[in-house]
């Protein structure tokens, strides 16, 4: 299975300009239920020219972030730092040429600017080089925020006047299940390896990987589990729950697929066997639990109802960033936007 994803929806943002009826015309729409992305040279337009003023570090990687950061002014011997839009300080521990002898003193005169200067949250990336810098912000009010391989967030809020909103770290698990139906009325189904249920059936899927797209992720995971290459019909569902991996809440999203072969590669690793089951068989089989089978009357019911649940890519007309839109629509109204 893929590595984990995890999906931050404390910090997500509601465009509003989506109900309008000026955004609503799509520049990127479903045709033939395979999604069409923008122009290429289209996107790099729009987007910002310098990733380093919009950026924010992730797991030790520069990354697209909804907020701006821009280059600190501070004294030589504060350390050098990114300031955003809420007047917090991130500083990278990359970027620093200091030794553990010196840390402490820089870290005083640091904080002394630092709140001289207003500044409320203050952030430190230390990687697994720096890990003796750990105890010595820990000494000095940090605290842990979040961690990747290799790389810790340590954050202290500064402000005494006000109380510290700054969000959690992300705390959703986004997986992915794939619901191929063929031209003969059958299902694609396979049972895991390590199920924790032996023998029973269920979609092929897996976690969605960073920056990836539920889409994409869907398609991806079926390929690589059962060798089957598709194509996008519809969003079927989403189960949401608490309690899982990692003490994470989890969002496990069904899409449609349509197979394009039919002959599977099974997956050894992690796929003990697989086949096309007969719809009618999988609906009322033993080993296949009753959330499966309703996310394959849900699929049914919509096709009856010539329904989909289908998305569209556009960029956000402030923020300059890429999305995607999910919205309802009759397959009829899709057939004829081609």
């Amino acid at each position: 299975m893929s590595s984990t994803a995890i999906s931050a929806s404390r910090n997500c943002l509601t465009f509003n300009t989506w109900r309008t009826s000026q955004q609503l015309k799509p520049k990127a729409v479903i045709r033939n239920f395979r999604i069409l992305n923008l122009d290429q040279k289209q996107l790099a337009h729009q987007r910002p020219k310098s990733s380093r003023e919009t950026g924010e570090l992730i797991c030790g990687q520069l990354t697209r972030s909804y907020q701006s950061f821009k280059a600190m002014d501070s004294p030589p011997d504060v350390f050098l730092g990114q300031v955003d839009r809420f007047r917090g300080v991130t500083v990278d521990g990359k970027n620093q040429n200091v030794d553990t002898a010196q840390f402490q003193t820089k870290l005083q005169k640091s904080l002394e600017f630092w709140r001289s200067n207003k500044n409320r949250a203050i952030w430190f990336h230390v990687y697994k080089e720096q890990a003796d810098w750990v105890p010595i912000l820990a000494a000095n009010g940090f605290d842990f925020h979040h961690a990747c391989t290799g790389v810790v967030a340590m954050y202290r809020w500064l402000p005494t006047d006000e109380e510290s909103n700054l969000p959690n770290y992300a705390h959703t698990l986004l997986g992915v299940g794939g619901l191929v139906i063929n031209d003969q009325d059958e299902i694609l189904v396979v049972s895991d390896r390590f199920a924790m249920i032996p023998n029973s059936w269920k979609l092929p899927g897996g976690y969605v990987e960073p920056r990836e797209n539920l889409v994409d992720a869907a398609i991806r995971e079926v390929e690589e589990e059962t060798g089957i290459k598709t194509e996008f019909r519809s969003v079927v569902c989403l189960r949401h729950a608490h309690g899982g991996n990692f003490g994470c809440s989890d969002i496990y999203v069904v899409i449609g697929l349509k197979p394009n072969n039919l002959d599977f590669k099974r997956c050894e690793r992690e796929i003990a066997k697989l086949q096309w089951m007969p719809v009618q068989e999988y609906l009322q089989h033993p080993q296949v639990h009753e959330t499966n089978r309703h996310f394959v009357r849900t699929y049914l019911d919509y096709q009856k109802r010539g329904l989909v649940l289908t998305c569209r890519s556009d960029v956000h007309q402030v923020l300059k960033k890429e999305y995607r839109l999910y919205y309802v629509d009759q397959q009829e109204q899709q057939q004829t936007k081609e």
